[in-house]
C-alpha cells in the first residue's frame, strides 16, 4: 500500500539535506502517476492546476511536481489528500484552448521526490520537496529479478499482440538505469493507481522489481485466460463458418444434380405428412402458416429447430383418430371380474357407460373419481377398465405437482418448452379417446408457479374440454372423448369446484372373506411367480391365510397382506435354494417362525375395561378404525381436560357430552356434586395422530355416563354417531369402513344412529350376518344398549 505522510517528520530535514530542498508548484493528478524518465501528455482544467502550470512556465527550468491524489473526487486537494511521493517533471510543450479554461501539456519525468510540506494553497499549490533517489545495490537477486521481469514482460506483450517500439531482450545487454527499465515496463501495462504509486514509492531496486514481478505475473495469468477464451471463441466461429460454407457448397452441388438438400427434404416430408393427416381445418391452416415460416428460417437458427419440433408434434397428434370401443357388455363383465374381485358398484358403472355408448356413439365420456383407502385397487382398476372397453390406457401421478405448466405446457417462447402432460399422454396413446388415469388428485400442490387444481377445472369439465388449448400447442384439442379416471384417498383436500365436476365412486375396505378370496385368486399366484415357485412347492393353508389376515395385517386395503405373502414366498425360496426338494407347507403353527410375533391382537385389558372407557368407530384415509375413549375423575380439581390431539369439533362433542350427562344426572342416579367438586380428564389414545369430527359424540357420552355412574360399558360393543344438546343421535358418514374396522378388531355388536340403517346395504352379506346392530334415535337408547347396569337403573327410575 502507498505510505502515509509521517506527521512528526514533515518539517524535519537533516542538516546535510537542507541544501537539497526544492520549492516547486504542485500539479495534482487523478487516477494515474507519472514515473521518472517517462513522457506523459496531460489535459489540465482545474484553476489551481492551470495557475501552477503558468507559474512553472515563468521560470527558466519550467519545472513542476506531479503528485497523485488519494481520492479522484476531490477537486481542491490539500496536503492530506496527496500521496507523499511524486515526480519532478519538466514541461516540454504547452497549448492553451481558445476559452483559456483548458490547456494541454507534455511533461517529462526527471526524478522521484518526497513532499515535506505545502507552502501555499492559493492561487496554486506550492510545496517543499526533497529528492528521493532509489537505493541500488548490484546483487545476484537483483539481476535475477530483472531477468525474470523482462521474461514475464516479453511473454505478456506477445499475448497482447501490441507493437513495442524496442526489443525487450536487448535491454538486458544495455547499461540502462534499472529503475528506468522498471518504470518503462510499468508504463506498458494498464496498472491501477495503487499499483503505480506503490511502485513509485519503492525505496530500493530490489523492492521495485519484486513488486513489478508480482504485477506482471498476475497480468500474465489474466492474459493467458483471455487468450484461451478468445481462441475457443474463434475456433467455434471458424467451425460454424466452415459448416455454413459446406452447406452452401452442398446445396449448390445438389441444385446442379437436381437433388433436394436435407433441409428441404425434411420440410417436404412435413408437407406430405400434413397433407395426409386427418386434422381440423383450423389446425391445418395454422400448421401450413408455420410450415411456410419454417421454410424461410435459416437452418442454423435456433428457431428453426423449435418450429420443426412443434410441427412434428402437431402432425403426430391423433386429432380425429379414435380406437374402436369393444361394446360387448358380456365380454367386458368377464374381463372386469377376472381382474378384480367384488367392486360391484364400479363394475356396474362401467357397464352402464358401455350400454350408453352402444345406444349413442357420440356420448361424452364420464369423469370418475375413485375414492378409498390405500391398497384397495384404484389404480389397477383403471387398466382393467381400459382393457374391458378396448381403449388405450395412460396414467400419470398428480401427487406433489406444483407447476400448472406441467398440465398445460410451456409457451414456445421459452427455451426447452414442452407440451403439457395431458397432451403428451394423448399423443402416446395414439388415439383421442384413451382412458387417462390422474392418480392422487387429492395431493395436488400449489405455489407461486400456479395452481394445478384450477387448471384441472377445464380439463375435467365435459362442457369445456372439447376445445382445450395447451400453452405449447396453442390450438384447440378435443378432450371430450377421453375417459378421465381420478383417484384419491380423501375428498377433504380437493377443491369444491373440482369435486363438483367428478362422479364420486367410493371403494371401501375389504372384509376378511374378501381378502382371503383376493389372496387366493391374485396375490398368492403373483408372489409365487415372483419368487420362482410353483403352487405344489409352496402351499398356504386356509387357516394360515386367515391367521395372516387377522394377526399380521389390519388394514382396509391389501398391501400389507401382499407383503406378508411375499415374505412367506421368499422363505420358501430359501428352503429350495439350499437344496431341499420336499414341499414347503405354510401352516398356522409356523407363522411365528416365518413372520415373527403377531402384530395385531385384541388387548386383554379392553376385555375388562373399567368405568369411563367406551369403544368408538372412526373413519380415516386408510379405512376405518376402532377408537377407544377414556375418562377419569380428578379429585379436588375442576374443569375439563382433553388430550389426544382432538380437533375443535371433537372438543365440542366432549363438552356436549358432559353438559348432557350433567343436566340429566338425576335421571341416571348420578350425584350432581361430582360435577362441581371433581375435574374431568378425557383422553383418546394414539395421541400423535390428529383426530376430529362429530361422530365420537355418542362414545364420549357413554364413557362419561359410565365414569360418573361407576358402571362399566360393554367391551364387545362399539358405537358411532353425533349427538345434540337435547340428546338426539344424528347420522354420520363412513359407515361401511367403520363396520369393517370393528369386524377386523373382533367387535360384532354395533350401535348406530337410526338414520344410518339404510347404509347397511353397502355392507357385504357375510359381514351383516355375523354382526348385531342396535339403532338409536336418542342417547338414552345408546346408554341402555351400552351400559347394562345403567339400563337397569333407568328401568327402576321409570
Amino acid at each position: 500500500m502507498p505510505e502515509e505522510i509521517p506527521m512528526k517528520n514533515k518539517d524535519k530535514v537533516k542538516d546535510k539535506d537542507k541544501d537539497k530542498v526544492i520549492v516547486l508548484p504542485i500539479l495534482p493528478m487523478k487516477n494515474t502517476a507519472l514515473m521518472p524518465h517517462l513522457l506523459m501528455p496531460l489535459s489540465v482544467g482545474r484553476p489551481r492546476s492551470i495557475a501552477a502550470i503558468d507559474a512553472a512556465l515563468l521560470t527558466e527550468e519550467k519545472e513542476v511536481v506531479l503528485i497523485s491524489q488519494r481520492d479522484s473526487s476531490t477537486e481542491n486537494p490539500e496536503q492530506s489528500d496527496l500521496y507523499i511521493h511524486g515526480t519532478r517533471a519538466i514541461i516540454r510543450k504547452m497549448s492553451r484552448a481558445e476559452d483559456s479554461q483548458h490547456m494541454e501539456v507534455l511533461v517529462l519525468g526527471q526524478e522521484r521526490v518526497m513532499l515535506l510540506a505545502i507552502e501555499q494553497s492559493e492561487p496554486y499549490l506550492l510545496g517543499r520537496f526533497l529528492p528521493a533517489p532509489v537505493v541500488h545495490e548490484e546483487t545476484p537477486e537483483t539481476e535475477a529479478l530483472r531477468r525474470s521481469v523482462l521474461e514475464l514482460a516479453t511473454r505478456a506483450m506477445e499475448l497482447t499482440g501490441a507493437q513495442v517500439p524496442f526489443d525487450l531482450s536487448q535491454l538486458i545487454a544495455t547499461d540502462q538505469d534499472p529503475m528506468r527499465l522498471a518504470y518503462l515496463l510499468a508504463s506498458l501495462f494498464s496498472f491501477d493507481l495503487e499499483k503505480e504509486q506503490t511502485l513509485l514509492e519503492a525505496g530500493t531496486v530490489a523492492d521495485a522489481f519484486r513488486l513489478l514481478h508480482s504485477y506482471l505475473s498476475h497480468e500474465l495469468q489474466v492474459l493467458e485466460i483471455r487468450n484461451k477464451i478468445n481462441t475457443e471463441a474463434r475456433t467455434e466461429m471458424s467451425k460454424e463458418q466452415k459448416e455454413y460454407l459446406l452447406r452452401q457448397q452442398m446445396r449448390a452441388i445438389q441444385q446442379e444434380l437436381g437433388e433436394k438438400n436435407a433441409d428441404n427434404a425434411e420440410i417436404e416430408q412435413l408437407r406430405e405428412q400434413l397433407a395426409k393427416a386427418d386434422i381440423p381445418d383450423e389446425v391445418r391452416k395454422e400448421a401450413e402458416r408455420e410450415l411456410n415460416r419454417l421454410d424461410r428460417i435459416p437452418t442454423a437458427s435456433p428457431e428453426h429447430h423449435i418450429l420443426r419440433t412443434y410441427l412434428e408434434f402437431v402432425v403426430e397428434l391423433p386429432w380425429r383418430k379414435s380406437s374402436e370401443d369393444q361394446l360387448d357388455i358380456g365380454r367386458a363383465r368377464v374381463i372386469l371380474d377376472e381382474d378384480h374381485f367384488d367392486l360391484k358398484e364400479v363394475k356396474q358403472r362401467i357397464l352402464e357407460q358401455l350400454a350408453v355408448l352402444k345406444m349413442n356413439p357420440h356420448a361424452k365420456a364420464p369423469i370418475l373419481c375413485f375414492v378409498g383407502p390405500p391398497g384397495t385397487g384404484k389404480t389397477s382398476l383403471g387398466q382393467s377398465i381400459a382393457r374391458a372397453i378396448g381403449r388405450k390406457f395412460e396414467r400419470f401421478s398428480l401427487g406433489g405437482m406444483h407447476d400448472e405448466a406441467e398440465l398445460r405446457g410451456h409457451r414456445r417462447t421459452y427455451i426447452g418448452a414442452m407440451p403439457g402432460r395431458l397432451i403428451q399422454a394423448v399423443r402416446r396413446a395414439g388415439a383421442n379417446n384413451p382412458v387417462i388415469m390422474l392418480d392422487e388428485i387429492d395431493k395436488l400442490g400449489r405455489d407461486h408457479r400456479g395452481d394445478p387444481a384450477s387448471a384441472m377445472l377445464e380439463v375435467l369439465d365435459p362442457e369445456q374440454n372439447s376445445a382445450f388449448r395447451d400453452n405449447y400447442l396453442d390450438l384447440p384439442f378435443d378432450l371430450s372423448k377421453v375417459m378421465f379416471i381420478t383417484t384419491a384417498n380423501t375428498l377433504d383436500t380437493i377443491p369444491r369446484p373440482l369435486l363438483d365436476r367428478m362422479e364420486i365412486i367410493r371403494l371401501p375396505g375389504y372384509t376378511q372373506e374378501e381378502k382371503s378370496e383376493i389372496a387366493r385368486r391374485y396375490l398368492i399366484p403373483r408372489q409365487l411367480q415372483r419368487a420362482g415357485l410353483t403352487p405344489d412347492q409352496c402351499g398356504i393353508s386356509d387357516a394360515a391365510l386367515t391367521a395372516v389376515i387377522a394377526h399380521y395385517t389390519r388394514e382396509a386395503g391389501l398391501r400389507r397382506l401382499e407383503r406378508a405373502i411375499g415374505k412367506l414366498a421368499r422363505k420358501a425360496a430359501i428352503h429350495f435354494a439350499e437344496g431341499a426338494t420336499a414341499a414347503f407347507p405354510i401352516l398356522p403353527e409356523n407363522l411365528a417362525d416365518l413372520l415373527g410375533p403377531e402384530l395385531f391382537s385384541q388387548e386383554q385389558a379392553r376385555r375388562n375395561s373399567p368405568p369411563g372407557v367406551a369403544a368408538g368407530l372412526a373413519w380415516t384415509e386408510s379405512g376405518g378404525d376402532v377408537l377407544y375413549i377414556e375418562a377419569i375423575l380428578l379429585p379436588e380439581s375442576k374443569g375439563l381436560t382433553l388430550t389426544g390431539q382432538l380437533g375443535e369439533v371433537m372438543q365440542e362433542s366432549a363438552k356436549l357430552a358432559q353438559s348432557y350427562i350433567w343436566s340429566h344426572a338425576s335421571d341416571f342416579g348420578i350425584d350432581p356434586v361430582k360435577f362441581k367438586d371433581t375435574g374431568l380428564h378425557m383422553h383418546v389414545p394414539e395421541g400423535a395422530t390428529p383426530k376430529d369430527g362429530p361422530s365420537a359424540g355418542v362414545t364420549m357420552t357413554v364413557a362419561l355416563a359410565s365414569l360418573y355412574s361407576g358402571c362399566p360399558a360393554r367391551t364387545d360393543t362399539a358405537m358411532t354417531g353425533e349427538i345434540t344438546l337435547t340428546g338426539l343421535v344424528l347420522p354420520v358418514g363412513g359407515i361401511k369402513e367403520k363396520l369393517l374396522a370393528a369386524r377386523r378388531a373382533g367387535i360384532h355388536r354395533i350401535i348406530l344412529p337410526k338414520a344410518n340403517q339404510k347404509d347397511l346395504v353397502e355392507l357385504p352379506e357375510e359381514a351383516r350376518g355375523d354382526m348385531e346392530f342396535i339403532f338409536a334415535r336418542h342417547i338414552d337408547d345408546v346408554l341402555k344398549a351400552a351400559i347394562p347396569d345403567l339400563a337397569a337403573c333407568l328401568a327402576v327410575l321409570v
